[in-house]
């Protein structure tokens, strides 16, 4: 008798199993779910949890990652507003903004019929883009005329334009330039062209040096002058008053000529014996004659 009841509850476990396994369905973060009956998508789930739904055929359940998908194209050719070949590949990030509009869109939510459209798309956009550029946006000895972000950010307007224009129930969120590649047919001109730039560059710098010089040896001369000519005037004046101060003294010695005398000799004694010196001379050569005592008294 027990061995019956175990066995019934156990079948009534597995019955009711069975039964939700039919009936009820999960959606897991980062997925969405699309609900189709008779394959005719009719409700859209977005948020993750348990859900119901009528049983296999009359419904089914599509599940599809929510995640942004990373997408490479190749390296193809294309042509640039001057006419010269860049060899071009870029990448994207695209994910399912609409799994209602996806899901039929797609047969049946293909990622891989979704991203050969994606590619179809990516690649007119970035041929149209680069055909609005010069090459030089793209290469250039001048860090400033470079416009990558600028020209991807084109790509990637043009693009969501495009998706919502067709409603694949697509997003693409980045878009950039991955590679970027020369033919070997135009790889000698882009060289000669550079040099050239180069060359431009180095002569323009130049010029800038030597006229910054030129007019730091202006400004240098033009102090120099200013300096020269402020010195001559302080030479002219200390002169004058120098002269003027020689005139005073002149009369003053004029009026006592026996003091000037006595000053000048005292003067050139100073001068003679400044530093340690040993000189034989006469005691009546002036102005050693100041020595003399006897014939200083004598005077």
């Amino acid at each position: 008798m027990k061995r019956n009841s175990l066995t019934i509850a156990v079948g009534a476990v597995l019955v009711l199993v069975f039964t939700m396994l039919l009936f009820v369905f999960q959606v897991r973060k980062s997925y969405v779910a699309v609900v189709t009956t008779f394959g005719k998508p009719v409700r859209e789930i977005t948020e993750p949890g348990l859900y119901f739904k009528l049983p296999w055929p009359i419904q089914s359940v599509h599940k599809l990652d929510q995640r942004i998908q990373n997408w490479e194209s190749k390296l193809e050719q294309s042509l640039t507003a001057d006419n010269f070949s860049l060899l071009v590949s870029v990448y994207a990030g695209w994910k399912i903004s609409q799994p209602s509009v996806f899901f039929p869109k797609f047969n049946e939510g293909s990622v891989v019929e979704a991203e050969k459209v994606l590619d179809g798309l990516i690649r007119s956009a970035k041929n149209e883009v680069l055909g609005l550029h010069p090459f030089k946006h793209f290469i250039s000895a001048n860090e400033k005329e470079l416009q990558f972000t600028e020209i991807e950010l084109e790509m990637l307007k043009k693009v969501q334009e495009q998706l919502k224009t067709k409603n694949y129930g697509i997003e693409v969120t980045f878009l950039g330039i991955q590679r970027l590649g020369l033919p070997e047919s135009v790889t000698k001109k882009v060289f000669e062209r550079m040099t050239a730039e180069r060359e431009l560059l180095a002569t323009k710098i130049n010029s800038e040096g030597e006229e910054q010089a030129r007019k730091i040896r202006d400004d240098a001369f033009t102090q120099s002058a200013k300096l020269l000519a402020e010195a001559d005037a302080q030479a002219v004046t200390i002169r004058g008053e120098g002269e003027a101060a020689a005139a005073r003294s002149f009369s003053v010695f004029k009026q006592n000529p026996e003091l000037a005398n006595l000053l000048f000799k005292l003067a050139a004694l100073e001068m003679t014996l400044k530093e340690k010196t040993t000189l034989i001379l006469d005691q009546s050569t002036p102005p050693l004659d100041l020595l003399n005592v006897n014939a200083a008294t004598k005077k």
